[in-house]
């Protein structure tokens, strides 16, 4: 009887884990390539320790065929996979705002390695994505991503897949509003750089004889920077509504 016992919980926390490893592999902050693999896979399985016995009887006995038990493994996976991806889009926001704001102050070839996107990208995108991370964590809001996983179970039940034509709408969507925030915070420079071109352009027409590219260039970066720095905390206080209520949704359900 205490050895039956013994399995079904270590049986429960591993069908938590599943779900919950795979979703910290993606989520915003956990899920860094710069974070230890080793600190997320503790955290991770203490959270899934947690979890378990809150969950209780909604989650399944141990399966009778290692097929099934692969089967329900990989559901979990895939359920964790998906919370952790339609998360992460939101934190895509920031950067593709930084690749427009580089662009437009002249900054698109200032790049370096990026450690929340894994890849190359502009130094503003780096910083801004960064910058969203600790404003996140700073906030709480990840305890709104850690209860997002604890309602999922609500919403998808062990042993049970996801309707794939809802998960595509709800990524199809948040795909759409990440564009639009990163527009919306972008848009001082985009504005701005239509007057200062428009301003440089009326400039060579009325002097034909100034040096414009020698001109522009330190203008551009002096004004863009001067520009950033006046706009950096008004961007994050927007990027930290948007990221709250879609997080708010997402662990709705």
């Amino acid at each position: 009887m205490l050895a039956d016992l013994l399995v079904a919980s270590l049986f429960s926390v591993f069908l938590v884990f599943c779900r919950v490893g795979a979703a910290f592999m993606l989520l915003p902050g956990f899920g860094e390539g710069f974070v230890f693999p080793r600190a997320r896979l503790a955290l991770a399985l203490l959270v899934s320790v947690a979890l378990a016995p809150v969950l209780g009887a909604g989650l399944p006995p141990p399966p009778a065929s290692p097929a099934l038990l692969a089967l329900l493994v990989g559901q979990e996976v895939i359920v964790g996979l998906a919370i952790g991806a339609l998360t992460r889009i939101l934190a895509s926001a920031l950067q593709v705002a930084g690749s427009v704001i580089a662009t437009q102050t002249g900054l698109a070839t200032a790049a370096a390695f990026d450690p929340t996107q894994g890849e190359q990208a502009a130094i503003v995108s780096q910083f801004l994505s960064i910058a969203g991370v600790v404003a996140v964590f700073v906030t709480d809001l990840h305890h709104v991503m850690l209860g997002g996983l604890l309602r999922s179970y609500a919403v998808i039940a062990p042993a049970s897949m996801p309707a794939a034509g809802d998960m595509a709408g709800l990524a199809v969507g948040f795909v759409g509003d990440a564009f639009a925030v990163a527009a919306e915070i972008a848009a001082p420079f985009l504005v701005g750089s239509i007057v200062f071109f428009l301003g440089l352009g009326i400039l060579a027409r009325l002097m034909p004889q100034v040096p414009i590219f020698f001109v522009a260039v330190p203008l551009q970066l002096a004004l863009g920077l001067w520009l950033f720095m006046v706009a950096f905390g008004g961007a994050l206080l927007w990027y930290l509504d948007y990221f709250a209520s879609h997080a708010d949704v997402l662990a709705a359900g």
